[in-house]
């Protein structure tokens, strides 16, 4: 891994202030897309991401080293990147580990995002705690931002006191011990903001103007934005269900 270190790093105090000036204010647009859809190719999550920067995106969130390169090939933005590894079968399966980061930062990533909720995960080598996974990330890639995705307020403390860079709050609502809420999770971003010195990124059930505003109220750094901007199949099968023939196959 030290072949990707750079001869002489910035100070992560120098990285995080620069990509936090760098989104402040802004949105970051998560181009990503479910596995049953015919958009999961590469070169159409980079059209994606164009559009996005067009539209005046500061930043792009994306799922796996290859989406990661495509983007990257297209796009001058800061990426979030991330590795979905469902297939390792732990319930904290967002970049569990060292190798996936390292697949992140190869294809051109400038943060990774980590599950850092205290969900169950594989073994020590393999999955590490969050705290652990910080801490090496720190050490093998000293100019790489790490955001916390997070889920309740005690993980983004902890998550912060471990070296996260950023906090987020992406993981809201898909936990057991975070409520299931109709749209973002206001309160936990206002909390997050109060209770820890980091930058506090909201991402989860935005899906409105109005959404995002509450979100920058309540005190976020930068905001992300995927399903309402990315995912036309969610969408679609959305104003499907409400047709006359759609709400009656769903009978």
């Amino acid at each position: 891994m030290s072949r990707l270190r750079r001869a002489a790093p910035a100070r992560r105090s120098d990285v995080a202030a620069a990509l936090v000036d760098a989104w402040r204010g802004g949105l970051v647009v998560s181009c990503q897309a479910p596995e049953d859809s015919p958009l999961r190719v590469p070169a159409i999550m980079a059209a994606m991401a164009r559009a996005a920067a067009m539209a005046g995106a500061v930043g792009i969130r994306a799922n796996g080293p290859a989406d990661v390169a495509a983007i990257r090939a297209v796009v001058d933005l800061p990426i979030i990147g991330i590795d979905k590894r469902a297939d390792l079968e732990p319930e904290a399966y967002i970049t569990p580990n060292l190798a996936c980061v390292e697949g992140l930062v190869r294809a051109g990533a400038r943060v990774v995002a980590i599950d850092a909720t205290p969900r169950p995960r594989l073994g020590a080598t393999s999955a590490p705690s969050a705290a652990v996974l910080i801490a090496q990330i720190h050490d093998a890639f000293p100019d790489l931002a790490v955001m916390a995705d997070v889920a309740t307020l005690g993980a983004g403390v902890a998550a912060a006191a471990a070296g996260a860079d950023l906090v987020a709050t992406t993981l809201s609502g898909y936990t057991a011990d975070s409520p299931a809420l109709a749209g973002p999770d206001v309160g936990l971003i206002a909390a997050l903001v109060r209770s820890q010195d980091r930058p506090v990124v909201a991402e989860g059930r935005i899906s409105t103007p109005d959404d995002l505003r509450a979100a920058f109220a309540a005190g976020a750094t930068a905001v992300v934005v995927g399903t309402a901007i990315t995912d036309p199949l969610t969408s679609a099968r959305r104003f499907v269900a409400a047709t006359p023939r759609g709400a009656g196959a769903a009978r």
